[in-house]
């Protein structure tokens, strides 16, 4: 009978960072492993097998690039995390090409490895599973500038503070939202997104706050709006920089009274949701030109959380790619999982104007055009100016509706 099958299972021939990582590992709960070789390794994979498999690069015998490839063969769902201590990222980057989940720069800290981790294992896991999670653990970055912010959204989830999401379009706002939601108490409670660019002045003040039989041309019956369609959960307000003045106001009054009254109605109704904002503009600047007004800027604006372009964190590139590389492969039912030098030139040296959801596009393009396991070269079709210009079109059209990534 073949034994249980291992949480994780950690390669390293130093005996101070195996001894780490399984009291680290141990610690939180889960059922580790600790071989000094790649070949212990691999025997353990094919006997036993692993949720997920902790590699160092650099070790005596097997040489850590071969491991990886024949441990993503030997177990192709399994994630597996790369240690490194080279001091260039070009390495790390190489590792993730050839199939690596996620790296783990030496030296490291706890908290590193941990969610490193719980990423990995959240990528397999059931709903259900009882296992440590974090309100993070779908969000996808590694570089300094995403730990903190990812740090700072773990502090706040489980408030009841409004939060402003800056950030351009295509940066994931909406996501940034979604983990915030499903960390709060809020969490059985609906998470109910409205773009406020998507709609005319009157039927966004329709869509917020619903509207009464007879209100207007069309309204044949009493319909409620998402304030109260999120009651008990949270409202994400996408681009409410495009509201006009005269729906700010009555943004406003809802936020400061908690009450809502339909268009066309005369009956206050009592709502208790949580507000999220997000925009792609500078609503400080808005303030001042008169377009946005400050009251409710300062009611917004509690917790600014600021996501950063793609270009100003390319050290996800990575992540990302191997993320979306995953997910396209698997509903596409192909195998690829790789990236040739040439594609991944191709996706360090580019621009990113669409930012993350440029680059979904661009990998799941090529996944379906892809005839092997490997993505030979990479097509960015649209020139950066085009892109630029029709970003926020998009945008609009995807936010409307509640969706997930």
């Amino acid at each position: 009978m073949k034994p249980e099958k291992l949480d994780i299972l950690v390669a390293d021939d130093e005996q101070s960072m195996r001894e780490f990582l399984e009291i680290v590992l141990s610690n939180e709960g889960y059922q580790v492993l600790c071989v000094s070789s790649g070949e212990k390794a691999m025997e353990v994979l094919r006997d036993r097998g692993a949720r997920i498999f902790i590699q160092d690069l650099r070790m005596g015998g097997l040489d850590g690039m071969q491991l990886l490839e024949t441990a993503r063969e030997a177990a192709p769902e399994m994630p597996i995390l790369v240690m490194t201590a080279f001091s260039t990222s070009d390495v790390a980057m190489e590792a993730m090409r050839r199939g690596g989940f996620d790296f783990l720069r030496k030296p490291f800290q706890n908290d590193d490895v941990r969610g490193a981790v719980r990423r990995a294992l959240d990528s397999t896991t059931e709903d259900g599973d009882s296992r440590p999670r974090n309100v993070t653990r779908r969000l996808i970055g590694n570089t300094a500038v995403m730990r903190e912010l990812f740090e700072v959204v773990e502090q706040v989830a489980p408030t009841e503070s409004t939060i402003l999401v800056t950030g351009e379009s295509g940066c994931g706002k909406e996501l940034i939202a979604r983990a915030i939601h499903d960390g709060s108490p809020r969490n059985q409670g609906r998470f109910v997104a409205v773009n406020c660019s998507a709609f005319t002045e009157g039927l966004l003040e329709s869509e917020l706050f619903g509207h009464v039989k007879g209100a207007f041309t069309g309204a044949v019956a009493d319909r409620k709006g998402v304030f109260l369609s999120a009651d008990g959960g949270t409202l994400f307000l996408d681009e409410v920089a495009d509201m006009s003045l005269s729906t700010q106001v009555r943004i406003l009054r809802s936020l400061e009274d908690r009450k809502v009254i339909p268009v066309g109605g005369d009956q206050e109704i009592s709502t208790d949701v949580r507000i999220i904002a997000a925009t792609n503009k500078d609503l400080a600047a808005q303030v001042k030109q008169g377009l946005f007004r400050e009251d409710l800027f300062y009611r917004l604006h509690v917790i600014p959380l600021h996501l950063p372009p793609l270009r100003d964190r390319k050290g996800d590139l990575p992540l990302l790619a191997g993320h979306f590389l995953r997910r396209h492969s698997q509903k596409m039912g192909k195998a690829v999982d790789a990236l040739s030098d040439g594609a991944w030139e191709s996706l360090q040296s580019h621009h990113w104007p669409g930012n993350v959801r440029e680059l979904e596009n661009v990998i799941q393009r090529q996944v379906a055009l892809a005839r092997g396991r490997i993505i030979e070269s990479i097509q960015l079709d649209l020139p950066s100016a085009a892109l630029e210009n029709t970003t926020v079109a998009a945008d609009e059209v995807e936010s409307a509706a509640p969706s997930a990534a």
